[in-house]
Formats: structure tokens, C-alpha cells, sequence
């Protein structure tokens, strides 16, 4: 299988490539990239280039990871190939008219994909085929796990949810660490404390797959000190300060398509 990557030294197509490569999914000599610049000098044994007609015309799959702003001066063609699209807002019926196939997937990976733990959603169109969709799972899975969706409408509201990566946990974790810090504790400690807290959460509930919303229960039925502390947050509007902040991400997401 020949992967190209159109954008392949971005954030996201840069941890893609280092994947597929890194998980022998494909050996590097399979793999085209194109960039803007200079070839940044990793990956040396894959095909660099600046013309991304040419990556695509060699490629069996290829993936579009470039800003959404920038999608409007990709001129490409990919007649009846299998095209990948991470990118946000642009739909399948845009990437399919402007490449010429109807075997699209939108797949929305997150910036954990560099360090193989991203949680990458996806959709397809009813012209890939079952064939096609072993090739995503295997091609999602060097990077994370992954979850079709039945409807592409599910993508967008992703974009602002599991699509932001760390952004939300840092979020929490700055509101964390200045609250330690106003009551005293230096910086640095309360740095390390609230780091500490959120990777132990997450080895915690991958390990034993448990539902968050059972974690949360079972330390408010134990009506210590974080029961206190969840009730407070809950009744400062803490539900109501994220659903609203997932409402603006997804407007904002729908708003790349124009």
C-alpha cells in the first residue's frame, strides 16, 4: 500500500506519517509527503515533494491534513482513489467534487496522535467499501483507537469535543494550579500535582475501562472531601459552563466549511 500525505510536515500529518512508518504499517519508501518548504529531514526515505498531484497520482490512499483555510488552493485530482480527509468542516461532498471520487472518510485525530494515543472518530461515504474500511482501521489504529460514525454530522460536534486534544484537561489543569497557587503552594509544586492527578486519572480509566460517571458517583456516595468539592463545582454551573462551551466549538466548526 502506498500512503501520500498532502501536508505531511504539519501537526497532524507529521504524527501520521511517523505512525505508519513507526508501526511497519508501511515501510517509509511507501511514503510521499508534500510540504511548502524544504524537506524537514526526518523520514529521509520517503518521497518528499512539492507537487501534490504527483503525490497523489503514486498513491493508493491519500490523506488530506492541511488547514481548513487552506483546502480552497489544493488543486488535486484522485479519480476513484481512496481519500482521507482530518481535516475540520470540509464535508464529503466538497472533497469528493473536488478530487473526483466518492470513496471519502473524514477522520478527526487530535494532537495525542504524536505520541500514539489520539481517539480519532470517522465517517465514510456509501461508496467505501468494507475492503476500504479494514484499511482505515488498520491505518487509525498506528496512532490510537478509532470509532466509526454513522452520520457525518457527528464529526462536527467531535471537532470540539474529543478533536481538542489535551485542550480541556490543560484548561481544568491551569484553573487547578492557580487555585493551588493563590492558597500558597508554589508554582512549581502545584504544577507537578495537578500533572500528576490527570495522568493517573487517564491510566486509571483506560486500565479498568470504567465509566467516568460511576468514578464520579462512587466519590460523591463516599461523602468525603471530593464529594464536597464535585457538588460545589456542579452547582456553580460547572455541567452548564462545558455544554456551553461545547455548543460555541461546534458552531465554530461549522463555520469552517464557508
Amino acid at each position: 500500500m502506498r500512503i501520500g500525505i498532502i501536508g505531511g510536515n504539519g501537526w497532524i500529518g507529521g504524527a501520521v506519517a511517523r505512525a505508519v512508518v513507526g508501526t511497519g504499517l508501511v515501510p517509509a519508501e511507501s511514503l510521499a509527503l508534500s510540504c511548502r518548504s524544504a524537506p524537514p529531514g526526518w523520514l529521509p526515505e520517503a518521497q518528499w515533494t512539492h507537487d501534490n498531484q504527483a503525490l497523489a497520482d503514486r498513491s493508493d490512499v491519500v490523506i488530506l491534513s492541511v488547514r481548513p483555510q487552506d483546502w480552497p488552493a489544493i488543486a488535486v485530482t484522485a479519480p476513484g482513489k481512496l481519500v482521507v480527509s482530518v481535516m475540520a468542516g470540509v464535508t464529503h461532498a466538497d472533497i469528493s467534487a473536488r478530487l473526483g471520487t466518492d470513496r471519502v472518510v473524514r477522520a478527526l485525530p487530535n494532537a495525542a496522535a504524536e505520541v500514539g494515543l489520539s481517539y480519532t472518530p470517522w465517517t465514510a461515504t456509501a461508496a467505501v467499501t468494507d475492503a476500504d474500511r479494514e484499511t482505515i482501521r488498520r491505518l487509525l489504529g498506528t496512532f490510537g483507537g478509532a470509532d466509526e460514525l454513522a452520520a457525518e454530522g457527528g464529526i462536527d460536534y467531535m471537532t470540539g469535543l474529543s478533536g481538542t486534544g489535551p485542550a480541556y484537561p490543560a484548561l481544568l489543569a491551569v484553573a487547578l494550579m492557580r487555585d493551588a497557587v493563590a492558597h500558597g503552594l508554589p508554582p512549581e509544586v502545584a504544577r507537578r500535582a495537578v500533572t500528576a492527578m490527570f495522568v493517573g486519572a487517564g491510566r486509571l480509566l483506560e486500565k479498568y475501562g470504567e465509566n467516568p460517571e460511576d468514578t464520579v458517583a462512587a466519590f460523591v456516595d463516599y461523602r468525603g472531601v471530593t464529594a464536597a468539592g464535585i457538588e460545589a463545582m456542579r452547582a456553580a454551573g460547572f455541567d452548564a459552563v462545558v455544554a456551553a462551551g461545547l455548543a460555541a466549538a461546534l458552531e465554530k466548526s461549522l463555520t469552517l466549511r464557508t
